[in-house]
């Protein structure tokens, strides 16, 4: 069956940001959501927005719907362990209201499901319904050709097949890049991710910290009124290790190596891991097809940049679809313009990410002194703390 609605593989927030954001263009979509309808609401992971992601919600009618579950990033605390120099970065000397924001992400999924709900139900007073959204509908096979792109899917059982003149993978879950013949570059950290949510002695003030120590990156983010979302990374064995140890003996290497700037920290909840890997995708337009967020582009976690560069992608897809005639989407003119506007920042997102990898977690003799003064010289400089807010807020 052939369509002329935009098909979005993926209904996570990034394919929901561009579904809605189409919507209130009056772009006719249809979705493909493998979970079932609700199925991500209860989901209690933390989500680190940037200050240009509120914006994006903001401009969809989202952001009230989430603002009051939102705990604010005022200030950015950067240091390394064993060795001298810090800096700050702080939402004032920037003019915003924060630098960013963490939430869960079930409480995001819900509000813009709701919201695309919503918008679904009003146009059922029009005459013609454009736009659907298929729940439990898994896809498969995905082919280009020169006019189309067609996707194989699996709903209750039985195969169907939809053809649209642009197709937009957002399902960061599967690897489609292979399935659609797109080349990947893939970088293995040999490292993993753990995360939790710890509470500490003392309140957060709505600080979030980044430390670099010598096996890796760790952050504790805000998440509630003494509560903090923990990433701490480092190689596969040694979070193995810490994944086994009981609570209290956790929590006591936890504070040995962040140290007592939160006093002690008194509890955790479920401990998680997952690899961490560098990719992306060396084209991610082809031929009537577009690939957005995470199956696009994997980061490390270091900076928080990846799914705030998702919602971007997904964002700046929208703007080009509007300001695209109907009869050329998908085509190489308007693929090449989409490449070329997205290019800097998910290249740039990436570099930055490894930059900081590359650079801090390491034991190389030396390396620590010029690392402190370098934190210490950027605590100095405005104008280069300006470029680092903006890069992490806006991509820019």
């Amino acid at each position: 069956m052939k369509t002329d609605s935009i098909l979005i593989v993926g209904g996570g927030p990034v394919g929901a940001v561009l579904a809605l954001s189409l919507q209130q263009k009056g772009v006719a979509f249809t979705m493909l959501e493998a979970r079932a309808k609700g199925a991500s609401h209860s989901d209690t992971r933390a989500l680190a927005l940037s200050y240009g992601s509120r914006l994006i919600l903001e401009k969809l009618n989202v952001w009230g719907a989430v603002a009051q579950q939102a705990t604010a990033i005022n200030t950015i605390h950067i240091s390394q362990r064993g060795g001298f120099g810090r800096t700050k970065l702080n939402a004032a000397d920037h003019n915003m209201p924060a630098l960013g924001y963490v939430l869960p992400y079930g409480a995001l999924t819900k509000a813009l499901d709701i919201a695309l709900n919503n918008a679904l139900s009003s146009e059922l007073a029009k005459p013609h319904q454009t736009s659907e959204i298929l729940y439990e509908a898994i896809a498969g096979d995905i082919e280009t050709t020169a006019h189309e792109t067609k996707v194989s899917f699996t709903q209750t059982g039985k195969i169907n097949h939809l053809a649209s003149p642009l197709v937009v993978v957002a399902d960061g879950g599967r690897n489609f890049g292979e399935i659609a013949g797109v080349e990947k570059g893939t970088k293995e950290y040999g490292h993993d991710a753990l995360v939790s949510k710890v509470k500490a002695e003392l309140a957060h003030d709505n600080i979030a910290y980044e430390r670099f120590t010598p096996t890796g990156p760790m952050a504790l983010l805000p998440n509630g009124e003494r509560d903090f979302s923990l990433v701490w990374t480092g190689e596969k064995a040694k979070i193995d290790a810490l994944l086994a140890l009981d609570d209290e003996t956790f929590l006591a290497q936890l504070h040995e190596a962040f140290g007592d700037r939160v006093g002690q920290f008194l509890s955790i909840e479920k401990r998680m891991s997952f690899p961490l890997k560098l990719s992306r995708l060396k084209s991610t337009a082809n031929a009537h097809l577009v690939i957005i967020g995470n199956a696009a582009q994997t980061m490390h976690p270091v900076a928080g940049q990846g799914f705030n560069v998702g919602l971007r992608d997904a964002q700046t897809l929208a703007d080009s679809i509007v300001n695209t005639p109907q009869a050329q989407w998908g085509n190489a003119e308007m693929l090449q313009n989409y490449s070329k506007l997205r290019n800097r920042d998910t290249r740039g997102g990436v570099m930055f990410t490894d930059l900081l990898v590359n650079l801090f977690s390491n034991d190389v003799i030396g390396l620590s002194g010029l690392r402190g003064a370098g934190l210490g010289a950027l605590e100095l400089l405005q104008p280069v703390k300006n470029v680092l807010v903006g890069k992490m807020s806006y991509g820019k």
